[in-house]
C-alpha cells in the first residue's frame, strides 16, 4: 500500500540540488547536470540544462523559498520568489 501511494505522488518538493560539470572532450564544451533531490531523498531527477538555462535555474533556485517538481510533466515550479 505504501509503495503504491509513493508512485501516485506526482509533485514533490525539491529539498536539495547537486550541480556538476563533466568534461566531454579535452577543450570542448562540457555537460552541466543538476540533480534534484526530492522530498529529502524519496525520489530524484537529473536535469541537463544548457549553460544559459543553468544560470537562470540557479538564480531561481536561490531566490525561491520553495521549489516543487512535477515528475509527470517534468516541470520545475518556483514559489514565493523574492524580488530583492
Amino acid at each position: 500500500m505504501s509503495e503504491r501511494t509513493e508512485r501516485q505522488i506526482k509533485v514533490r518538493q525539491v529539498t536539495h540540488v547537486q550541480a556538476s560539470w563533466t568534461e566531454q572532450e579535452r577543450g570542448a564544451p562540457g555537460a552541466l547536470t543538476l540533480q534534484l533531490i526530492l522530498d529529502h531523498g524519496a525520489d530524484e531527477y537529473v536535469l541537463r540544462p544548457s549553460a544559459d538555462d543553468a544560470q537562470v535555474l540557479v538564480l531561481l533556485l536561490d531566490r525561491s523559498k520553495q521549489v516543487n517538481f512535477d515528475l509527470e510533466r517534468k516541470v520545475l515550479m518556483f514559489g514565493n520568489i523574492s524580488t530583492e
